[in-house]
């Protein structure tokens, strides 16, 4: 019985043909006569009445968590640009430091990142240093020098509450215990400059032992060429790519010979190539033979890139790199002594690195514009 009343409600609610029973309510019946006024309905129509779910969508948990991490992102880098906003407005120095330092540990770890994935690529293609794109040498090279000064800080840092004094020291000396990627672009130029005014104070020694040596060396035509070039220097000429290549014999043995070299030489020639010179002979030796094997391979690697295909800032690094002070001189100038330097070094071979060595005074002394 309740069945059948089921059965004779259902098409009364639905506006469906059939004829209601004694059962169907009032309510249903007002309801069955509002549906009805329209004429005869279609199944379409007939599904579109039906009741729907909410329209509101219902993200899953997944999507849920990505939304709450898009929305901190978000309010993050709001608050974060209000917060430099107020430091450039109240703190216009400090603001300075503090940009420089974030951008620099951006760039240290975006240089971290591209080494990596160099060194990976040696290892699983089994790659030998020399064989690597200049660029990817030149920024091994370089980020092994500065890993090393960062080295340093870390481990001033590793006792308890010494990093506060690590960053005033930061403060206090940033051309010792920073690299580059932490200097401003005002500070970049000023230590670039004491560098090479230091590096410079070297020179005249090394030239003096020149010569000195000449009565040692034994070829007579070598003893001229010697005397030459070193008159010419001190006169304030720059010399000719054939004026030190005569001489390369007098670098692949005694008395000017990578082994032959007496330990102050060694220092002074350790000065000029902005590494430390306070380390035994043998020590100072091997370092500086490293050092100086390693622009050979970067030389022969620039050649076969071009010097064309370097940035201005790429040509300047180059040049500071081989003892130019390339701060105060024009890109074009910059490019000319070095295709100098890669005429001469190119032309050298593993015995004669010594030459190239000394090079770094030879060629970059008297060069225009350098004699500041």
């Amino acid at each position: 019985m309740a069945l059948s009343r089921v059965c004779w409600a259902r098409p009364a609610l639905w506006g469906s043909a059939a004829t209601p029973g004694p059962y169907v309510t009032p309510r249903l019946q007002l309801l069955r006569s509002g549906l009805d006024w329209r004429g005869p309905r279609t199944d379409s129509q007939i599904v579109s009445d039906l009741p729907c779910r909410s329209s509101k969508l219902h993200l899953s948990p997944k999507a849920d968590v990505k939304s709450l991490i898009s929305y901190v992102v978000t309010k993050t880098k709001v608050i974060n640009g209000k917060y430099h906003r107020f430091l450039g407005r109240n703190f216009p120095r400090f603001y300075v430091l503090y940009t420089t330092f974030m951008k620099g540990l951006q760039m240290l770890w975006a240089d971290a990142k591209k080494a990596r994935r160099i060194k990976a690529n040696m290892w699983n293609h089994n790659i030998k240093f020399h064989q690597l794109s200049y660029r990817e040498m030149e920024h091994l090279r370089q980020f092994r020098r500065d890993i090393t000064k960062c080295f340093f800080l870390g481990i001033v840092s590793i006792p308890p509450f010494a990093n506060y004094l690590v960053f005033l020291l930061m403060y206090l000396f940033p051309r010792q215990l920073l690299v580059k990627h932490f200097w401003t672009p005002k500070q970049q130029t000023d230590f670039l400059d004491i560098y090479h005014a230091l590096r410079k104070q070297s020179h005249p020694e090394i030239l003096c032992y020149l010569e000195k040596i000449i009565p040692l060396i034994s070829d007579v035509g070598l003893q001229w060429h010697m005397t030459e070039l070193c008159t010419k220097i001190q006169r304030g000429t720059h010399p000719a790519i054939h004026d030190i290549l005569a001489l390369r014999e007098c670098f692949s043995n005694h008395p000017l010979g990578m082994n032959q070299l007496p330990a102050f030489q060694m220092k002074a020639l350790s000065r000029a190539m902005l590494l430390t010179p306070y380390l035994p002979s043998l020590l100072l030796r091997h370092r500086l033979k490293a050092h100086t094997t390693v622009i050979h391979q970067l030389d022969k690697a620039l050649a076969k890139l071009g010097i064309g295909q370097l940035t201005a800032q790429e040509v300047k690094s180059a040049c500071y790199l081989r003892g130019l002070n390339s701060t105060h001189i024009a890109e074009e100038r910059c490019r000319t002594w070095l295709g100098e330097w890669l005429q001469i070094s190119c032309s050298l071979k593993e015995a004669e690195l010594s030459l190239l060595l000394h090079n770094v005074v030879l060629l970059s002394t008297n060069y225009i514009g350098t004699r500041r």
